[in-house]
């Protein structure tokens, strides 16, 4: 797996187009799909790693250790998006021209907010209760069900591509990312106790 060849027999430029011209799937040599084998992941980005370290390149010109530099930030970035499923499914509705607009749209499915509040009402009550521990696992243990279930609706969606599975493949992002949000602070109750 290589990068169109080392740092040392490119061109800077030749380096540079070589990693811009990549997405993640293709810097990893992997298929453009929801479906990634993150252990399969694991392996190639250390590959990788070894291969463009800055420190193979420390007796390099400058622009060779700036281009080393540029692209094990790029295959850093890359690895954390596609081991993900929700970074993943957001970076494919990305390379489909779909925008999540997760910071600018504010409308969500009713049925999900409403599933949303009873879900902060009942990590509130958690955090207030004598017996938090037990109902604190049983919430994390909900979420993750949500979850996974919302993660395979998505491969399904987007293995599809229409725009209607598309659109419902947004959706599901935006959803996932709430949940997301919510499993993080049950994770970080759980650390403090």
């Amino acid at each position: 797996m290589r990068l169109r060849g080392e740092l040392h027999h490119l061109t800077p430029t030749g380096v540079v187009q070589a990693a811009v011209e990549k997405n993640f799937f293709e810097l990893f040599g992997l298929p453009v799909s929801f479906d990634v084998d993150t252990a399969d992941l694991a392996v190639r980005y250390r590959e990788l790693q070894r291969q463009f370290h800055p420190d193979r390149y420390a007796n390099a010109t400058g622009p060779e250790r700036r281009l080393s530099l540029e692209i094990t930030a790029q295959i850093n970035q890359g690895f954390q998006t596609l081991r993900e499923p929700l970074s993943r499914g957001r970076y494919l509705l990305a390379l489909r021209g779909v925008d999540t607009d997760e910071h600018t749209d504010t409308r969500m499915d009713p049925e999900f907010l409403v599933e949303q509040m009873e879900l902060r009402e009942s990590l509130d009550e958690v955090r207030h209760s004598a017996q938090g521990g037990e109902r604190l696992e049983q919430l994390a243990s909900r979420i993750d069900s949500l979850l996974r279930t919302r993660t395979e609706a998505l491969g399904r969606k987007l293995s599809g591509g229409d725009v209607d599975e598309l659109q419902h493949a947004r959706q599901l992002v935006r959803e996932m990312q709430f949940l997301k949000k919510t499993a993080s602070e049950i994770e970080e109750l759980q650390e403090a106790e």
